[in-house]
């Protein structure tokens, strides 16, 4: 439940700033006219990110079993691609999203109604897409028919929606770098067990070979139906007894991405490091700036 939690959490704040940027800029500019088409873009990214969600989770239900687990394993390594290329996206980017919204929302408008619509959809739906597929990856690798992972999720979104309805308001102000960092790393933790559980998928598929070559086998000291193996299962997506290939497919992800993600920003491109945008997000300057309008 805290890694859906987490899920809903994390990539609904980051949508809720979206939406709170582009709300924001459309007030103080005076264009009040333009919140309906933008009301109407996230209302549309809404309603395909829980119809995306219904088709994974309904769809699969008619598949055979060996179908179902190689759908599971390929959309749980599609998942993971999307998820750890959000966080490193966001990591990277962050400092400067308020003004690329800017400079989009400027030209919808200048194009019109549809644009606006379209821009907003954009903005919010690839955070819903991203969202539908990894919680039904997540609960698919965790095995939980209750309806826990959902409520989390449900929770997740809500708190995102109150943050976000809070900081439009200038209620909160929070270290918004240091809050996408450590999410950001825990999301890494959790995709790597929807990896390594992916990867199972496809072996109990037979379109991997290893089945039955377990790395270890700890089910008698944590008992899966026992209450710490469930609270193991639901975050981390752990597994009491492995297969070979599922370990080095964790260790293989974990390490490296989990190194690159918490390095100083701008290391691996040799800049050194930057800091960080302060709780505005703001870019810190290096040198004396020409006075903006």
């Amino acid at each position: 439940m805290f890694s859906n939690y987490l899920i809903g959490l994390r990539e609904g704040l980051e949508a809720s700033l979206v939406v709170c940027i582009l709300i924001a800029y459309l007030v103080k500019t005076g264009r009040r006219d333009a919140l309906k088409p933008v009301w109407t873009g996230v209302g549309v990214a809404v309603v395909l990110a829980l119809g995306f969600g219904c088709a994974l989770e309904f769809g699969s239900q008619e598949l055979t079993f060996e179908a179902q687990e190689a759908l599971g394993g390929s959309l749980s390594l599609l998942a993971v691609c999307l998820v750890t290329w959000m966080v490193f996206w966001m990591r990277r980017t962050a400092r400067h999203l308020k003004a690329e919204l800017h400079g989009k929302l400027d030209a919808a408008l200048a194009m019109g109604t549809g644009a606006l619509v379209v821009t907003a959809f954009l903005a919010v739906g690839r955070e819903g897409l991203e969202t539908a597929l990894f919680v039904w990856a997540s609960v698919h690798a965790a095995g939980d028919g209750s309806p826990r992972p959902l409520i989390g999720v449900a929770l997740g979104l809500a708190t995102a929606v109150l943050l976000g309805w809070l900081f439009y308001r200038g209620a909160l102000r929070i270290n918004l770098a240091r809050f996408f960092t450590w999410t950001g790393g825990m999301l890494v933790v959790v995709a790597a067990g929807v990896l390594a559980y992916g990867f199972h998928d496809l072996q109990e598929a037979d379109w991997l070979p290893g089945l039955t070559d377990l790395a270890f086998d700890v089910s008698g000291a944590i008992p899966p139906d026992s209450w710490y193996g469930t609270l193991l299962k639901g975050v981390f997506n752990f597994q009491p007894d492995p297969t070979v290939l599922q370990v080095t497919v964790w260790l293989l992800y974990l390490v490296p991405a989990l190194a690159l993600f918490l390095a100083p920003v701008g290391f691996a491109s040799g800049k050194g490091k930057v800091k960080e945008p302060d709780e505005q997000g703001s870019r810190p300057s290096r040198a004396p700036q020409a006075p903006q309008d």
